[in-house]
């Protein structure tokens, strides 16, 4: 049998077995790792460097959404920066390394915005100048800089959002940034984050009656946070209408404007809120009347009601219009819109209400409306030869289209006519669909005679273009249909995808006439408020998939708090400031009326914190109390007893001073400081010790000073 040989069986060589050896980490690593995981071991400046970058990171991030990708990054950079480097114990960077980072903003800034100055350039450099600072963050001063600069970027805030969220998310920075300033004046030992907290939250409570009275009182100078983002994305209604404008708009599930009805609530099909009223057509986009929104230069309103009038709470998002989109029909009225005392809102003859400014914050008003009226029975024969005007050289197949319809119908009026068109409407195979498609330069022919797939909007058009195509004057109306169920408080929410374009006719006699073909098309869009549902995002998607009816309740409690606050808070306006002054007895309130009250007020507050203060001068910690007391008895025995002295000194002198026969009173002091001093101690010692201590104090007084 032959030998295997040193490879084993076979006689294959064995492979040599390898050892791996592992380098231990070195001291640094293991401090620099265990810095790093044990957090409740970091170095107090670690702790509270940590903790100011965390709310200054989370005072940027809303900015960050609005403000350039650069710029986030580059805050996002010298954040993480300054962290590593408060986690390593690394020593700051040199000056010309944050003045060179500063360049490049300042830089960058100049390139995106074209200039330095205004507000986004202006919070641009807030966000970057706040997160360099933190590289110089050397002494207390440079601390001081870094809260008061929060401060004011969590100001900056106001300028794009007023909302209830916005308002949550800044609280949350303010009560961090007080917290941070707490530890900057608690240099000495290593107090914690909870303590620093709690403290921050009692000086803001302290702070609340004061900042009541500056809300409550406090001038109102207009619009100062009603501005939005320059070229901000959707701003609801337009002044014109291009065919898919409104179904992009009908996407957009935000809130255009909640109302509130004062006893019976109309019916769903009554629900027409008159925006923009378009006359005008050049073949592809339909625009306003010459006149439109000419204060003065329109004959006065031609308008008849009947019936009894709604009344009507409307609380309006800022539009970017200078319309206010009220029911159909609103007239005016002795007293004006109500609530409205700083705005001059007119009707136009096209019962159109216009402002005299872009409506660029919440408005809140009263109003009276009635759904049975007729207007526009006397009307210039050169205005409705106006309203039959077609652009020549557009959609020629639907114009003979119409005249082939004219001429089947004879000499039938404007009525026969609308009726016939909406009957071929519903009877014919049109589709009712936010999702079209893109229609070519005669949009009304392909849509009327070929694809026949459309939203309100190619409806209204298509009717008043074979109207005009018929000899009636006709003309597009847009604005709002229909409303959600009301809420807790009564309020019926309209969003942006209730947005809508019907028509109206003119009819001899009768003046203009509604015509809405959507609803011969799609009736439950008009007499249920049914309209096409947005496309959901990814959340809001995931949680209606999961649980409908969850989802949609949390979006209307949410949308009721956001509600309430922009009504009480953020609707505290100047006539509400005079209203208050009128409740407490004033007559005819003006400014002069506020600065007194507001006067007298901060006068009265600033004498109940002098006197808070003279009271708390005079009051005395217990244990203080106790001491003198404690002091004021043994030096009646003797013991030249002092207040610095603790309780164990005290007894030292007791029995250095009366040997055995003071016993009994220094063991009582022994217990004091036990009580005081001892592990698991409390503030003051137990109940009946101080009569104890007083009856072997006259006992020992007794015994040394006899008779």
């Amino acid at each position: 049998m032959a030998d295997p040989g040193p490879g084993g069986r076979g006689g294959r060589p064995r492979k040599k077995a390898r050892l791996t050896v592992t380098p231990a980490p070195s001291p640094a690593s293991v401090v620099r790792i265990t810095r790093i995981l044990a957090w409740r071991l970091w170095p107090r400046e670690t702790r509270d460097t940590l903790f100011q970058l965390a709310v200054i990171g989370w005072t940027l991030t809303p900015h960050l959404l609005r403000l350039p990708g650069w710029c986030g990054a580059l805050a996002a950079l010298v954040l993480c920066w300054r962290a590593q480097l408060a986690l390593s114990g690394g020593a700051l960077p040199r000056r010309w390394k944050v003045l060179a980072l500063l360049a490049v903003a300042v830089g960058l800034t100049a390139w995106s915005e074209r200039t330095l100055f205004g507000r986004d350039a202006g919070v641009m450099m807030l966000v970057v100048l706040m997160a360099l600072k933190m590289l110089e963050l050397r002494a207390r001063r440079d601390a001081m800089v870094v809260f008061f600069l929060g401060f004011f970027l969590v100001l900056t805030h106001c300028l794009y959002s007023q909302s209830l969220l916005t308002a949550l998310a800044m609280g949350v920075s303010t009560w961090g940034l007080l917290t941070a300033l707490v530890l900057a004046n608690m240099p000495v030992g290593r107090p914690a984050l909870a303590r620093a907290g709690a403290y921050a939250a009692r000086s803001a409570l302290l702070g609340l009656p004061l900042m009541a009275a500056l809300f409550l009182l406090f001038p109102r100078f207009g619009p100062l946070w009603g501005l939005p983002p320059d070229g901000a994305g959707r701003t609801g209604l337009s002044g014109s209408l291009r065919l898919g404008g409104v179904a992009e708009l009908a996407n957009d599930d935000s809130i255009a404007f909640s109302i509130r009805f004062d006893g019976t609530e109309p019916a769903p099909e009554a629900l027409y809120f008159r925006g923009p009223v378009l006359s005008r057509f050049d073949g592809l986009e339909w625009l306003p009347s010459v006149l439109a929104g000419t204060r003065g230069a329109t004959r006065p309103v031609d308008l008849r009601v009947s019936g009894r009038p709604l009344r009507y709470e409307m609380m309006i998002e800022p539009i970017r219009l200078a319309l206010l989109p009220l029911l159909e029909a609103t007239p005016p009225s002795a007293d004006g819109l109500a609530w409205l005392a700083d705005w001059t809102p007119w009707m136009g003859h096209d019962l159109q209400w216009h402002t005299d400014r872009l409506v660029a914050e919440r408005l809140r008003l009263r109003a009276e409306a009635w759904t049975h009226f007729a207007h526009g029975q006397h009307i210039d024969g050169s205005e409705l030869e106006a309203m039959r005007a077609l652009p020549a050289g557009f959609n020629p197949r639907t114009l003979a289209w119409a005249a082939r319809l004219r001429s089947r119908l004879g000499d039938a009026d404007a009525r026969t006519l609308a009726d016939a068109l909406m009957a071929y409407i519903g009877q014919a195979d049109y589709v009712y669909t936010l999702q079209p498609g893109r229609y070519g330069r005669d949009a009304v022919d392909e849509f009327w005679l070929d694809r026949r797939e459309g939203f309100c909007e190619h409806f209204a058009t298509s009717f008043v273009v074979v109207m005009r195509a018929m000899g009636v004057p006709a003309r597009v109306v847009t604005g709002y249909q229909g409303a959600e169920p009301a809420d807790a408080d009564g309020f019926r929410v309209v969003r942006q995808r209730h947005a809508h374009a019907w028509a109206e006719y003119w009819r001899a006699g009768a003046g203009w006439v509604r015509a809405d073909p959507t609803a011969a098309v799609a009736p439950e869009r008009v007499r249920a408020s049914r309209p096409l549902p947005p496309r959901p995002g990814l959340v809001a998607g995931a949680l209606n998939t999961m649980s409908p009816a969850l989802a949609a309740q949390l979006r209307r409690t949410w949308e009721l708090m956001d509600r309430r606050w922009n009504q009480w808070v953020m609707g505290h306006s100047r006539s509400r400031q005079f209203n208050l002054l009128k409740s407490l007895g004033v007559q005819r309130p003006d400014w002069t009326d506020l600065a007194r009250a507001l006067a007298g007020l901060l006068a009265a507050g600033a004498a109940g914190g002098a006197l808070w203060v003279w009271h708390d001068r005079r009051r005395q910690d217990p244990w203080q109390r106790l001491h003198g007391r404690l002091c004021r008895c043994l030096q009646a025995v003797g013991v030249a007893a002092q207040p610095h002295q603790p309780p164990r000194t005290l007894a030292a002198q007791v029995r250095a001073r009366h040997g055995a026969a003071g016993e009994a009173l220094a063991q009582c002091l022994d217990a004091l400081d036990r009580s005081r001093y001892g592990q698991g101690g409390t503030r003051l010692p137990a109940r009946g010790w101080w009569t104890r201590t007083a009856r072997e104090a006259a006992r020992l007084r007794e015994a040394v000073v006899p008779g």
